[in-house]
């Protein structure tokens, strides 16, 4: 039987870098892998995008959480089985709680043995370790809390960053306090631990447990009318010469970090993405209001013209998130002289009190 696992995790985790990472490399040592990436906007996700640029085997289900679409996902993995795929994997939105309950088990449910579910599986990063541990995630602690809790295996990310002693603490804090997962590092940037993960989600299978975790509930509900998503395509030309790709991705990224802090909002991730007619690209990630910007991935040479893709999540608003964003393209775009074509925008707010 073929698996399917789930990644949850909240924004900046790491999914679609562990994704893409994960498929690559079991693909190359096991068998065939996948990726699906999941998002609340239109066609046309970064993430989906970023991942067929970097050679990967991707796809997209957007317009929805793949909690509701389940004929749409078992569609879907159907196709990359008879492709010749063993292990398919899909992320959910960042702010997402919930999929164990409606994509485990409304795919058990719906399509009785048909999918072999892998270990419901959660990514953290040290900043979200140290936020829950101290009582710094704020509003967010409830849905920071909440992916943890329904996890079968907890995957700290990004352990690249972390000494020897900090790592264990981390780890050993996350066995403390979510005692029924089980819990593995990794850094999907420099590969370390990718075959533990591998062999974990094919020999592992999903418990089906059914935590209670308010889903629906008060709690939940004030959490969610914080939230807000923002979606962006666009195509940038220069009016003479060419334009640093790389230096317009960072300095947008900065600009809409510095707005959307002096208006007091967070936003815990921001995905730029870009690329020419002829196959080169640039990423920039933007991790809070706090942190600074990373440029994932470089041009190689200057740009005349660029596709844009713009995914962010944050902590405002929407109308006043839409205001912040647009604005801020706009000012960037016109400092390096570039003209604009848009062809897509959407930004919503989570809760129905927006």
């Amino acid at each position: 039987m073929n698996k399917f696992v789930v990644f949850s995790g909240f924004l900046g985790s790491g999914k679609t870098t562990t994704m893409m990472a994960l498929t690559k490399y079991h693909t190359a040592h096991h068998g065939k892998a996948a990726m699906i990436s999941n998002d609340l906007g239109g066609k046309g996700l970064a993430d989906n995008r970023y991942a067929q640029l970097d050679g990967c085997n991707a796809s997209e289900i957007t317009d929805e959480c793949i909690c509701y679409v389940n004929e749409q996902l078992a569609d879907r993995l159907k196709g990359y089985y008879a492709e010749g795929c063993e292990l398919v994997v899909s992320d959910i939105p960042g702010f997402g709680v919930g999929a164990l309950d409606h994509v485990y088990h409304g795919l058990a449910e719906k399509f009785p043995g048909q999918f072999d579910l892998g270990p419901f599986t959660v990514l953290v990063e040290p900043k979200t370790v140290d936020h829950l541990r101290e009582g710094k995630g704020g509003d967010l602690d409830y849905l920071l809390n909440t992916q943890l809790v329904e996890a079968d295996l907890i995957v700290l990310n990004k352990k690249d960053l972390l000494a020897a002693n900090q790592a264990e603490a981390d780890l050993a804090w996350l066995r403390d306090h979510y005692p029924d997962a089980d819990v593995i590092s990794i850094s999907a940037r420099t590969g370390e631990g990718l075959e533990t993960l591998s062999h974990s989600l094919m020999t592992c299978s999903a418990s089906m447990r059914r935590p209670d975790i308010g889903y629906g509930g008060p709690v939940f509900m004030e959490a969610m009318t914080r939230l807000s998503e923002y979606y962006l395509q666009y195509h940038a030309t220069v009016c003479c010469n060419d334009f640093d790709g790389n230096t317009y991705l960072t300095d947008l990224a900065r600009a809409v970090q510095t707005a959307v802090g002096e208006a007091g909002c967070e936003i815990p991730h921001l995905k730029l993405l870009a690329w020419t007619s002829e196959g080169d690209y640039g990423k920039a990630d933007l991790l809070g209001t706090d942190r600074p910007v990373e440029l994932v991935h470089s041009f190689a040479a200057p740009c005349t013209e660029i596709a844009v893709v713009l995914n962010g999540s944050a902590a405002c608003p929407y109308a006043q998130l839409d205001s912040l964003i647009t604005d801020t393209v706009k000012a960037v775009s016109g400092q390096y002289q570039l003209e604009l074509m848009l062809f897509n925008k959407e930004c919503f707010g989570m809760g129905a009190q927006q």
